[in-house]
């Protein structure tokens, strides 16, 4: 078994608050992605994983081993787990068969078959195995240095930012391959990134950090249509918050009256809405809105619009997504229509 278990993790960097009892669980066979802006402890916390450092206080366990009880941690090199960084760090006087078997013993009889097993598992052609690193693009170093990384069978495998210096095409495909990989050879994930598209797509647990410590954890799903504050919500990708009245599962505001999961919320609160979730009609039963700006950006339009008063405060304005093909001219009036549920947080 390789499920991973942090407990009450403390770390402290002189008078600098890296860590503040952070706890986290990550299944056997599951892929979690750690998200937080710059200095929110992501990085630290995978050090700590890798055995790169200690924590102060805390336990960090690996199935029914102990890798670190406070300052007292096993050392990296015996934790059986598997690192990709952020370049790759390919060693560049080696080729891509030595790298990918420099942690494989050289006088193993089966050495040349596990290296061509595992370019074959990363989708690399037979023939890139003589090539060296700066002949490669890429997409194709980060999956030699995965292939590296499983060289050793490990149980646990900690990316690094893996995808981030990738363009955006070759980004989106090297992360769906290297996690259909991962998943097939049933090996526990832990991604660390800044990017919040990346983390909702890979990951089947999404923590969110700031300031050392956890905001909200849980299944991709979850946390962005229902996060904790405003703070997560907005970290996840664009968020409406509107003044609202809840009572009995539907909340009055400016964009009308929208059908929330919360049932039993009674009183003032503030709705969110996700971007998806509003669009514009010539006709509903919805609030008539003003259409003041329109950014034609290809595949991603927006389109700025003025709702009337809502229940308090003055006539705010929203930014909506829209569809190249329908971008409604600068001074229409159109109906705004809400989609799905919202979800309400404290006001």
């Amino acid at each position: 078994m390789s499920r991973l278990a942090l407990r009450g993790i403390h770390r402290r960097y002189g008078g600098v608050v890296a860590l503040e009892d952070v706890a986290l669980v990550a299944a056997s066979g599951s892929r979690t992605a750690i998200l937080g802006p710059s200095g929110s402890g992501k990085s630290t916390l995978l050090r700590l994983i890798a055995g790169f450092d200690a924590p102060d206080a805390g336990t960090i366990t690996l199935g029914e081993d102990v890798l670190a009880e406070g300052p007292r941690a096993v050392p990296a090199h015996l934790r059986g787990i598997g690192l990709v960084a952020q370049e790759g760090a390919l060693f560049p006087h080696l080729d891509v068969a030595a790298n990918i078997g420099f942690g494989l013993p050289r006088d193993a009889p089966d050495r040349q078959k596990r290296i061509a097993a595992l370019l074959e598992m990363v989708g690399l052609e037979p023939a890139m195995a003589r090539r060296q690193p700066d002949q490669l693009s890429g997409g194709q170093q980060q999956r030699v240095a995965l292939a590296r990384a499983l060289a050793r069978s490990p149980r646990l495998m900690l990316l690094d930012e893996p995808f981030s210096a990738l363009d955006t095409g070759l980004r989106a495909s090297t992360r769906k391959a290297v996690a259909e990989l991962l998943g097939a050879a049933g090996i526990t994930t832990v991604l660390v990134t800044h990017d919040q598209a990346e983390a909702l797509s890979f990951a089947d647990q999404v923590v969110v950090m700031r300031e050392g410590r956890v905001l909200q954890a849980g299944p991709p799903r979850e946390l962005y249509l229902r996060p904790r504050d405003a703070t997560v919500a907005a970290f996840l990708g664009e968020a409406i918050l509107l003044p609202a009245v809840a009572s009995g599962g539907w909340a009055d505001c400016a964009a009308g009256r929208v059908p929330v999961h919360d049932a039993a919320w009674t009183g003032a609160a503030r709705l969110m809405l996700r971007p998806e979730q509003v669009s514009l009609a010539t006709h509903g039963p919805g609030p008539l809105v003003h259409v003041e700006a329109v950014e034609f950006g290809g595949a991603a339009c927006s389109v700025t619009v003025r709702l009337p008063p809502g229940v308090e405060g003055p006539a705010p304005r929203l930014s909506l997504r829209a569809s190249a093909l329908f971008l409604p001219p600068v001074g229409a009036w159109l109906y705004l229509s809400v989609a799905g549920e919202g979800h309400l947080l404290p006001a």
